[in-house]
């Protein structure tokens, strides 16, 4: 099974291919935001993909056009929401991802601000 590494957070989910990056957030409870319950409507769950881009699913015009509202976005960027995984990779919860997790998941504040020090 691949696995998924979300590296600031220093948490590692093993999931079955064709799982997306953000079922395997929320198995692994890492704070990703999904403002729109992951339906492709919003940018909450954008990512960074940083090694094994080319072991996710190909980007659609959908996720296209809903990437055009993230900030910061780069070649590596992606919906959680959409991408789905096809061998190892590792990810970047994007900042404005972390910040919707925890204004939608006030009661998950304080563990989600531990996984990242600094």
């Amino acid at each position: 099974m691949p696995k998924v590494r979300f590296v600031k957070e220093n948490m590692e989910i093993e999931v079955p291919a064709g799982t997306t990056i953000l079922a395997a957030a929320k198995k692994a409870r890492a704070p990703q935001g999904d403002r729109c319950g992951g339906v492709c409507a919003c940018s909450t769950c954008h990512v960074y993909v940083v090694d094994g881009f080319d072991r996710t699913s190909d980007i659609e015009d959908e996720e296209f056009d809903i990437l055009d509202k993230a900030f910061d976005v780069r070649s590596t960027s992606r919906l959680g929401c959409q991408a789905r995984v096809l061998g190892d990779i590792a990810v970047e919860i994007t900042d404005e991802s972390f910040e919707a997790f925890l204004d939608e998941h006030p009661d998950d504040k304080a563990r989600a601000r531990a996984l990242r020090p600094g």
